[in-house]
């Protein structure tokens, strides 16, 4: 059994500016076109994605280090960490199961292939002319990106044939 190299790219812009908007309808385009996608995300704030009072949370509180909560449709592995140090990227991407492509949103200052999501009322300076690894540049309206490609944040069809074009030799490797 071979095991799938995906493509890894990343959504990169400030709190605010449609990077989580623009992934749910990439997904969903992914999906639709056959593509197998995972995500992974970063966030800068203490975040509790289990439920109070249900049998998982009540373990973590309790002490437990890992609670593992697994059914015949999802899985979900909470780890509480004790150092405030956010795990690398390489590995998170090794606990992904094999996919097509994963999509990071966050971690901005690692190198991989990122699409910035620019809005000029949240950063006056775009995050392109200083990250050599923004591969295209999304807006609200049109601004110059030298030799990036640009493309309006509500073409999505634009968005999902640049990101299937760029990486097909990837896709058709396997």
């Amino acid at each position: 059994m071979s095991v799938k190299k995906p493509f890894i790219f990343g959504f990169a812009g400030w709190s605010g500016s449609g990077k989580t908007t623009l992934a749910e309808k990439i997904i969903k385009q992914a999906v639709k076109s056959g593509i197998s996608i995972s995500t992974l995300k970063h966030a800068h704030h203490n975040f509790d994605a289990d439920i109070e009072g249900k049998d998982s949370f009540r373990h973590r509180a309790a002490g437990a280090g890992q609670v593992l909560v697994a059914s015949a449709k999802r899985t979900a592995l909470f780890t509480e960490k004790t150092e405030e140090k956010t795990p690398e990227l390489s590995d998170l991407l090794s606990r992904l199961d094999d996919c097509d492509w994963v999509l990071v949103e966050g971690f901005k200052k690692e190198v991989f292939p990122k699409i910035e999501i620019y809005d000029e009322a949240l950063s006056p300076e775009p995050l392109f002319q200083t990250d050599k690894n923004i591969i295209a540049v999304v807006g609200i309206k049109q601004i110059e990106t030298g030799n990036l490609p640009y493309f309006d944040r509500d073409d999505v069809t634009a968005i999902f044939s640049f990101l299937r074009e760029t990486f097909q030799s990837q896709l058709d490797e396997r």
